[in-house]
């Protein structure tokens, strides 16, 4: 029999096994939220050419800059898009608008409110201030040859209009993982049966939503299988059918209950075990090994359990398929708003909401923290990290939080 794991190892026993996906090139507007593949270098200068930051007047400096007011000869228009036809000479100036390039001879533009129009070619300088002024300088966003985009960027709207300054159509990221989802027990209602859940007779199959969702945001595509029955050979038969997939989630039958059939099925089927339980609550009994050349990662059957072991072990397992090279979310440091008693003596991640403090989050418990009661779940807005060890924690401890919405992440697990 494997051993109890702690978190962490079992987080890292899942990285060295999970690989990034091969790669494919795709068009820009389905690049949102993928990782690029390869670096990106800009084949052109941004902007690409000196160009005008206001409406207005592009002049000489040494024609305004301390001789305002000042009378030029608007010698020509260049309106954004066009581009200017001559230099300037001492005592002109060109009309111009926002995002079209200065004449040479230019080194400032003044602004138009600043400016009296006299006649269709002659405009009054009233103030100097934009002597050698909103002017964008070729190249001053984007160098010809510079990184853009390293290998193992996240692909999010500003990136995407970078790609798209430069002309870039297509962009080399990782696939997205296909992940299929099978859940177990002979208690969980199948599809059409909302009576038999209405009449107590069965549970909905809950794990199946909220895994799909965790899957989606994580940025998988889910494959829902249907239900299999706690019997050896209908688990047999589904697995046996189950699609060409990156990665199997399962829920369900691999505890030490005496219908729990997954994992030796798993075995029998030539799956190599890497690990089977955790020092952990909720979540101990979490299988994971490789089935037929694809990682499988056996959930609990509880739903808050099945979604904290999603969160510790399965987002980071997607975010690691798709290229990613900061698998976890940080951990930021909270106080407890209240004392905590705990039963075990193991690695807890307890619901928790967290207050704003004027120092570090307060961080408040959801309620019950059973692993049954998916409204913990709906109520909070992190985890709280108990360290294995831990039976009594006093009221204002600095601990570790996992913030469910947090956007930074980190190479290593922060559990």
């Amino acid at each position: 029999m494997l051993s109890l794991l702690s978190p962490a190892r079992a987080a890292d026993i899942i990285l060295e096994t999970v690989k990034a996906l091969p790669t494919e090139r795709v068009p820009l507007p389905d690049a949102l939220g993928r990782v690029a593949a390869a670096a990106v270098r800009s084949p052109i200068d941004l902007p690409h050419w000196d160009n005008s930051a206001m409406d207005g007047f592009a002049v000489r400096s040494e024609d305004v800059g301390g001789n305002c007011p000042v009378e030029l000869r608007v010698v020509e228009e260049i309106p954004a898009g066009g581009f200017p036809q001559r230099a300037l000479a001492r005592g002109q100036c060109a009309k111009i608008f926002t995002g079209a390039p200065v004449p040479d001879g230019s080194d400032g533009v003044v602004r138009q409110e600043d400016t009296t129009l006299l006649a269709a070619d002659r405009v009054r300088v009233n103030d100097d201030r934009d002597a050698r002024a909103n002017i964008r300088c070729r190249g001053e966003d984007v160098r010809l040859g510079a990184t853009v985009l390293t290998a193992g960027s996240e692909i999010g709207p500003a990136q995407l209009g970078v790609l798209a300054s430069m002309a870039q159509e297509r962009i080399e990221v990782h696939r997205r993982p296909r992940v299929a989802l099978m859940a177990s027990g002979n208690e969980i209602a199948g599809e059409g049966e909302t009576e038999a859940i209405l009449s107590g007779e069965k549970i909905a199959s809950s794990n199946t939503y909220t895994l799909s969702a965790m899957v989606q945001q994580a940025g998988g595509i889910p494959i829902v299988m249907d239900v299999a029955r706690d019997d050896p050979d209908d688990l047999r038969t589904r697995l046996l059918a189950a699609p060409e997939v990156d990665l199997l989630l399962t829920t369900g039958g691999v505890s030490v209950g005496d219908h729990d059939y997954l994992r030796p099925v798993m075995q029998e089927l030539g799956a190599e075990l890497k690990f089977w339980r955790l020092k952990t609550r909720p979540g101990a009994p979490v299988a994971f090994g490789l089935w037929r050349g694809v990682p499988w990662l056996g959930l609990p059957g509880n739903p808050v359990s099945t979604m904290v072991t999603f969160e510790l072990l399965g987002r980071p397992a997607i975010r690691v398929l798709l290229g990613h090279s900061l698998p976890f979310r940080r951990a930021i440091t909270v106080r407890t708003g209240e004392p905590i008693r705990l039963q075990a003596r193991l690695t807890h991640f307890l619901r928790v909401m967290l207050e704003d403090a004027d120092e570090e989050p307060v961080a408040r418990l959801t309620g019950s923290q059973s692993s049954g009661v998916l409204m913990s779940m709906v109520k909070a807005s992190a985890l709280l990290v108990v360290p294995e060890g831990r039976l009594n924690v006093p009221a204002g401890e600095r601990l570790p939080a996992i913030r469910l919405d947090e956007t930074r992440h980190v190479s290593e697990a922060p559990y």
